[in-house]
Parts: structure tokens; C-alpha cells; sequence
């Protein structure tokens, strides 16, 4: 009847419990472990244990389909969850586990030593007493485990040691797993000793660092924990341990230098991984001193070794990384019983537990990104160049004080030849992957430009999963180091030299392509500043086409404009800044879309294999193709362009349309930015007989910004200046025309302001006029484009209210022009007298930003 009673009344006793806990890590994998042992029988439980160890673990997922906690191969277990025991016959765990005091609960989960101890130390009494009491207790193992002459200081003194050793297992109040939170201290009940407790992700719960191996066994007066080992008293901080623990003695000397040492004297609960002074002598004696001669790269150093959390080596169960106190994060791992820092086995002794953490000793010092030179961020992936920049003497002018970004390529992209090459030039090389100024990743923008130390311009190139830099792409392993930044690419830069059309011009594989383009006119648009991608086939894509092809071809200027700006698209695209085997969709100059795609490190052009890529222009990049690219929805409507287009294109079926045209494209797809002045036209009379009209006609200056302080000359080719005046000639009045050009070399400097605007309308240039006439110098219409020009906060301020119609504004510093030389041509032209036209007045205001003269 006793032994039913007690069934039941653990049955019900525990079922509350079991549904509350089900919300917390500890029993969220116990349930993980129900269900992986379901074909067991009820109430079985499935445990992982390492091969040749009796450690047993309720696993992760990640653990369970591995097979392996910390590398070493589990075997699998099944036994009774906690709570349940099994009947003669009957399969799996059917039958509660009897419920019973403290006393004899050690003895139902098999902690028998614990309570051998309880008995001979006088605690028996107290923990078959009324009460409320956790009880974490030490395994039998654990016991086997202790210290030879601990354990026997222990049995020696039963009645003190042994009984204060024991109450410091205790807590006077029930704690089931799921109230052992994360970062919890309870006080003990010996001496008011602190138990630190943490509460892990993967399920492990533990004490001082002890794991709870078999948790909430309820009893009649309390709960029992099963622990892995005998926790020993905490009295001292991290802090207090490293200034009495001699082999600690250098990274007590950074700790000081760096003012860290007192963080780890404060409450918290931090993890140390402890160099000893073995790990520092090994260390280069030049790095050390530096590092330790640079106060924040001391602090860097020793906070490196430093977690914000309490990492215990029972709780690690495979790697993860943590971030430490200096930003970046490490790698703690397991490898059988041993601990592992960043992959390496460096850990000589685990687990000093201390009140506000705990300490791991390590045989090896880490050096953080944060305490490296620039010159030192490289891995064994980029040797080449480490290597390369330390022969030719570039790492050695590299200042510690200095600021710089390395453009670092993979050991790979450096050739035999290029290694073979003349000390100067490969020289020079590197020195187009220095940069002269610390830029992170995060501060890299499409067509940004970095100056290198060679006084080379690189561009920039951002694309959805890449950036680029001129033709060669990033990969991972950005670092930033005490001096600068360094980042991973691909390829060798190669600086763009030349223009697009210099590029088609100087390789003869592309003359055909090149006569085509000049027949079509379309020189300009391959010469001119701008930013292209243009796709040429070589000689090879022309061979069927004959001269009287080629003719037929180049008479049709629309046609041969159509199929030419096909392979044109707007836009710098990087052959390797592409998605691997994603097509992405480029809209071309014609109108038509080109269809790319990488695949095996090869551009794909409408399925079309680029024989060479990412050549790199000033105005663009060059991808070479050996065939003639057309757009597969462009019909043609002549029998004889239908016949020279299929001896070229055989990858596609060209549609006919009879009578269909192409389209004219217009070359307004491309501009030179100008800026075009509003100046008043000057009136004069010379004679009251003859009416002489003055017109100043607004030129196309070249424009440029230039930099505070620094002054340029330049020419600039002024307006015409329009003189008409009638002549009698042989009797019949005859209209003649003068034209005077000036042309004026001016010295242009800084501090002049210049505000363009787009308005729409007269009234409406009148209205802004006042608007900004107290505000500004000067007051323009702008030539449409530039829209991202609208940077200027304080001229949106005074545009605020005036009205939608403005809508473009920018300020440019300029310089007062000086004339210092003038020269003036004159050009007379007869014609017979027409109806003079009303004069037409220009609004705007008074030109500042150059001199211009009207001669009589």
C-alpha cells in the first residue's frame, strides 16, 4: 500500500513540473530525446556517449545526425527519462519512479557515494528532514575523479570538511532545471558560497562548470541534480587570480599596460582564456614590442582573449563562435577532451572556475585583427603578395602611423610570367593595390574612385552579390588591422590605360568590327567619357562577309546602327561581378536585351562563350566574342541584309518581315555635360540710318571643378558676336553679316558660387529669381540630366514653397576668370536683304563665370 501511494504520489506530483519545464533548453532537448526513442516504449529516453569515455549526453540535433559530440564518434543509448523506471516484463519505462527525501533520492538516481557521505558526515538527518532543499550531487565517478589528496583531506574530516563540502552542493529552496537560468548565482548553504550557474542553447546546464548529467528527480522535500564533478569553494575574481598566479605574469603586464585588468576584478560573468608566460616568450620579440608599445593595440590584445559570457568546457559540444570583449569573435570548439581555440588545441588546463567567471590556460597568445599591421592581415591564401611587397621593399614604407588599404590578389592570380617580370614593373603593380587611405568595405559605393600610391585612379564597381575593382572581384576575408584595411580579390588590377575606341584601334582582332562602328558613325560615343559595356567580336565573326556585304551593310546606316548598339549597354559590368549560373538581363543601346550568365568562371553572352573578358577602358569594359550578336526579336525586312545577316549568325533563326525597317536611333543616347548661361543681348546704333543688332550666342564652354586654393588656365572659345548692317551694292541693298569669334585664355581660381537651376517657363525663372537674387551669385537653367545633383540642403530650404517646377539644384565652386590673351577672327557674309525679326531678350542673370566682349 506504501509503495502505491508513493507511485501515485510522484505521478502527480511530478506531471505539473514536467509541463512547466517544457519551455527551457534542458527539457526541449529531453523531449528531442522522447521522440528520437519512441520505438523504444514509453517514457525511454535516447542519449548519445562518446566512445571510450562514460560521458553520456542528452544531443542537439547537429549532434544526433553527426553521430559525434566534439569529433569522437557517440554511440547511441536508450534509458529511462528522468522520473521513470521499468517493470519486469513489460516494455520501455511504464512505472514512476518511486518518490522519497533527499536522503533516499541519492540512492534511486545512483548517486550512492554522495550518500554514503551524507551519512558519515551527520547530513543524513537534515536531508530526511522537513525542508525544501536542491541538491546537486557529485556522481559516484565524479568522486573517483577528485583530486587524490582533496578527496582524502575530505574523509579524514567528516564531521567539518567533508559536512561543509556537502552543504556547499545545497540550496535551501527547490530549483528545477527550467528555474536554473543563464547567468543565475545562488548562494550555498555553506558560508553563503557562490554557485554560478549557466544555462546553454544546446541543453547543458551546469554549476561552477559542473554538468547536470541527470537533472529533477523530485523527492518529498526537495529536487536532486546528478553532477559531473565535486565543486570545489569560489572565493576569488578573475582579477585576483591572475595577480597571485606567477605563470601568468606577462599577460599580467599587458592586463596592467592596458588598463583591462580591473574589468575582470568586476561582477560579470566572463570567460579568460589565459596565455602563460611560455605562450609570450614564443611570440617575435619585435611584434611583442610594438604591440605592447602601442596602448591600443595592447588593449586590443588582451581583449581578445576575453568573453562576455561564461563559457564551461562541459557545454561545448561542437564549435561556435563568440564574440569577445575586443569586437571580433573566436572559435570554441572540442576535439574529445580537449578544448579548441580558432581550430587549434592550445587549452593546457580547463575550467578555473572563479566568482565572476572562468579561466581556460592557453600555450598560445592570440593576436586580434585590431593589433596587426595592414601588412600582417594576410593568410596563407596571399603569400604571393605579402611576400612580393616585403622583396621589393613596399612593406617596410608601409608607417605604422600611417593609413592605407590593401587590394590584396589570391596567391593564384599571380602567373609565372608576371613573377618572371623586371623588378620595376612588378613594383608598380603593387603599387596599383595600395591605396593611400584606410576604406572598409562598408565604405566602398558604385563608382567611387581610390587613388593609389602610384598615383593611379581605380574605380569601383558594386553588382547585387559582389564588388569589383576595375577587372578583378572581392571574395571574403575583409580584415581591418591597426594601420589599415585589407581586402581579398580575385585577379591582378589591370588600370584602365585607354579610351574604348584606342582599345578596338590598337588590336587588330577587332579592325572589321572597328570600320563598322566609324561607317556608323559611332566614334564618339567610343571615345568620349562615359561608362559602357560593350561586347566586340573579332575578325573571325566577319569572315563569310565580302566587300560588296560590307557595302550593302554600311549603306543602311539604321540597320548597321541597330545591330552595332546591340552589342552597347549602359553601365561598367564585371564579367566576374555576375551570380554564378544566374541570368541577368543588360538592356542594350538599341533596345533589345542581352542575356548573361557565368558558369565555370565564363561569361555567357545569349548563350555565346566571351573568348576574353573584363578588358578594362577608361569609358568602359570590352568583353571579346567570335560572333555577331543580334537581337532575336528584330525582324528584317530586305532580302539582301536578310542574306548577309544569316551568313553571319548561324546560332539563331532571323525573322523576315517584308517591309519592316529599322528604327532610326538618334545619337542623343549619350551627352557631354555643359552648362549653358543666360546672358542679355547687347543693342547698339552706330548710324540712325542703319540698325546694327548685337546677338551674343551661347557657346558650349568646357566645364570643370576644381579644387580649393588651386587655379587652372584653359581656352575658352567665347560667343560669336553677330553684327548686320545693309549695304548699298550696284544699286540694290544687300544685307551683310559680320561675325567676330573671340577667343579668350583665361586663369581660372576657386571661391566663386554658382547655383543651377531647372525651371520650367519664363514666369517661373522670374519668380525664382527673386526667390533666391538676396541668396545666391548667380542663377541658371540647367541642361536636363544630372538628377542626382540635389545635395544642396540650404537651396532646398529656399526652395521650399516656390513650387514643384524647380526641381534640379547644385552648387559648384568655380574661379574668377582673368583674360590674359585675346585673339578675335572675322567673318563677312553677303546675302540679299530679308525681313529683320523682333529682337528676343534672354532672361537670366549677369554672367560672372567668364568675360565676354562685344566689338563694334
Amino acid at each position: 500500500m506504501k509503495i502505491f501511494f508513493l507511485f501515485t504520489f510522484s505521478t502527480f506530483f511530478w506531471s505539473p513540473f514536467e509541463q512547466a519545464a517544457a519551455s527551457v533548453h534542458y527539457d526541449k532537448i529531453l523531449t528531442h530525446s522522447r521522440i528520437r526513442a519512441r520505438d523504444q516504449g514509453q517514457n525511454v529516453c535516447a542519449l548519445q556517449q562518446v566512445m571510450g569515455t562514460k560521458k553520456k549526453y542528452f544531443s542537439t540535433c547537429r549532434n544526433w545526425y553527426q553521430g559525434a559530440i566534439c569529433g569522437k564518434k557517440a554511440t547511441v543509448l536508450y534509458e529511462c527519462c528522468p522520473g521513470y523506471m521499468k517493470m519486469d516484463g513489460m516494455r520501455g519505462c511504464p512505472a514512476v519512479a518511486p518518490i522519497d527525501h533527499v536522503y533516499g533520492t541519492l540512492g534511486i538516481v545512483g548517486a550512492t557515494s554522495t550518500q554514503q557521505y551524507s551519512d558519515i558526515s551527520k547530513l543524513r538527518e537534515e536531508l530526511e528532514g522537513r525542508g525544501s532543499f536542491t541538491f546537486f550531487a557529485p556522481s559516484s565517478e565524479a568522486w573517483e575523479q577528485l583530486d587524490s589528496e582533496i578527496h582524502r583531506n575530505l574523509i579524514d574530516n567528516v564531521n567539518i570538511e567533508l559536512y561543509n563540502a556537502l552543504h556547499h552542493h545545497m540550496v535551501n529552496k527547490r530549483m528545477l532545471t527550467k528555474d536554473l537560468k543563464n547567468g543565475m548565482t545562488l548562494v550555498s548553504m555553506y558560508n553563503d558560497q557562490k554557485l554560478l550557474i549557466n544555462h546553454y542553447p544546446n541543453g547543458v546546464v551546469t554549476v561552477n562548470c559542473a554538468r547536470v548529467i541527470y537533472g529533477n528527480q523530485i523527492a518529498t522535500n526537495g529536487v536532486v541534480h546528478v553532477i559531473d564533478r565535486v565543486l570545489t569553494a569560489v572565493g576569488n575574481t578573475i582579477q585576483d587570480f591572475i595577480e597571485v598566479e606567477d605563470d601568468l605574469s606577462s599577460l599580467r603586464a599587458a592586463a596592467i599596460t592596458s588598463d583591462v585588468l580591473d574589468i575582470l576584478g568586476k561582477p560579470g560573468h566572463y570567460t579568460l582564456f589565459a596565455p602563460t608566460n611560455e605562450a609570450f616568450e614564443r611570440l617575435p620579440r619585435g611584434l611583442l614590442e610594438r604591440i605592447m608599445g602601442d596602448k591600443v593595440a595592447s588593449e586590443a590584445l588582451v581583449k581578445f582573449h576575453i568573453l562576455n559570457t561564461l563559457q564551461c568546457s562541459e557545454a561545448i559540444t561542437g564549435g561556435a563562435a563568440y564574440e569577445t570583449l575586443e569586437g571580433n569573435t573566436v572559435e570554441v570548439g572540442c576535439d574529445g577532451e580537449s578544448l579548441t581555440v580558432n581550430g587549434v588545441k592550445m587549452v593546457k588546463r580547463k575550467d578555473i572556475v572563479t566568482s565572476n567567471g572562468v579561466i581556460h590556460l592557453i600555450d598560445e597568445v592570440l593576436i586580434p585583427d585590431s593589433a596587426k599591421q595592414v601588412i600582417e592581415l594576410g593568410g596563407a591564401q596571399q603569400t604571393t603578395f605579402t611576400d612580393l611587397m616585403i622583396q621589393l621593399g613596399l612593406a617596410s614604407s608601409l608607417r605604422p602611423e600611417g593609413q592605407y588599404t590593401l587590394l590584396v590578389p589570391l596567391n593564384g592570380a599571380f602567373s609565372d610570367d608576371t613573377l618572371r617580370m623586371d623588378q620595376r614593373r612588378l613594383k608598380t603593380i603593387l603599387q596599383n593595390h595600395i591605396i593611400n587611405v584606410k576604406v572598409g568595405l562598408n565604405e566602398l559605393y558604385n563608382g567611387q574612385e581610390l587613388e593609389t600610391i602610384g598615383g593611379k585612379l581605380l574605380r569601383v564597381f558594386l553588382y547585387r552579390t559582389a564588388v569589383c575593382i576595375e577587372n578583378s572581384c572581392m571574395v571574403r576575408g575583409s580584415k581591418e588591422g591597426r594601420n589599415g584595411f585589407i581586402h581579398i580579390l580575385r585577379q591582378i588590377i589591370n588600370p584602365a590605360e585607354k579610351t574604348l575606341h584606342e582599345m578596338l584601334r590598337n588590336d587588330k582582332r577587332f579592325s572589321v568590327f572597328l570600320s563598322l562602328v566609324k561607317a556608323a558613325d559611332l566614334d564618339d560615343v567610343l571615345s568620349q567619357p562615359g561608362k559602357w559595356t560593350l561586347f566586340v567580336p573579332t575578325n573571325d565573326a566577319f569572315k563569310s562577309l565580302t566587300d560588296d556585304d560590307k557595302d550593302i551593310l554600311i549603306r543602311d546606316k539604321n540597320a548597321l546602327r541597330n545591330i552595332l548598339l546591340y552589342h552597347l549597354t549602359q553601365g561598367v559590368f564585371i564579367g566576374s561581378g555576375f551570380e554564378p549560373g544566374v541570368t541577368n538581363i543588360l538592356k542594350t543601346i538599341q533596345g533589345g536585351k542581352l542575356y548573361l550568365k557565368t558558369v565555370n568562371d565564363t561569361l555567357l553572352v545569349n548563350e555565346l562563350k566571351s573568348r576574353e573578358s573584363d578588358l578594362m577602358a577608361t569609358n568602359g569594359v570590352i568583353h571579346v566574342i567570335d560572333k555577331l550578336l543580334y537581337p532575336a526579336d528584330l525582324p528584317v525586312g530586305n532580302d539582301q541584309l536578310l542574306t548577309i545577316l544569316k551568313k553571319l549568325i548561324k546560332y539563331i533563326q532571323i525573322k523576315f518581315v517584308r517591309g519592316s525597317a529599322f528604327k532610326e536611333i538618334p545619337l542623343t543616347f549619350y551627352k557631354i555635360n555643359i552648362i549653358e548661361s543666360n546672358v542679355q543681348p547687347i543693342i547698339r546704333k552706330e548710324d540712325p540710318s542703319i540698325t546694327q543688332l548685337t546677338k551674343l550666342i551661347e557657346g558650349e564652354p568646357e566645364f570643370k571643378i576644381v579644387r580649393e586654393g588651386e587655379t587652372i588656365t584653359k581656352v575658352i572659345h567665347g560667343e560669336p558676336i553677330i553684327k548686320t548692317y545693309t549695304k548699298i551694292i550696284d544699286g540694290r541693298p544687300v544685307e551683310v553679316t559680320e561675325k567676330k569669334v573671340t577667343e579668350e585664355r583665361i586663369i581660372q581660381g576657386p571661391e566663386i558660387k554658382y547655383t543651377r537651376i531647372t525651371a520650367g517657363g519664363s514666369d517661373n525663372e522670374e519668380k525664382l529669381k527673386k526667390l533666391l537674387e538676396d541668396e545666391v551669385t548667380k542663377v541658371t537653367k540647367f541642361i536636363e540630366g544630372d538628377g542626382h545633383l540635389l545635395e544642396d540642403e540650404e537651396i532646398k530650404r529656399l526652395l521650399q514653397g516656390a513650387g514643384t517646377e524647380y526641381t534640379k539644384v547644385t552648387k559648384v565652386i568655380e574661379g574668377e576668370p582673368q583674360i590674359i590673351e585675346r585673339e578675335i577672327k572675322k567673318v563677312h557674309l553677303e546675302a540679299p536683304v530679308r525681313k529683320e525679326q523682333p529682337t528676343r531678350r534672354t532672361q537670366g542673370g549677369t554672367a560672372r563665370r567668364r568675360t565676354r566682349l562685344a566689338y563694334p
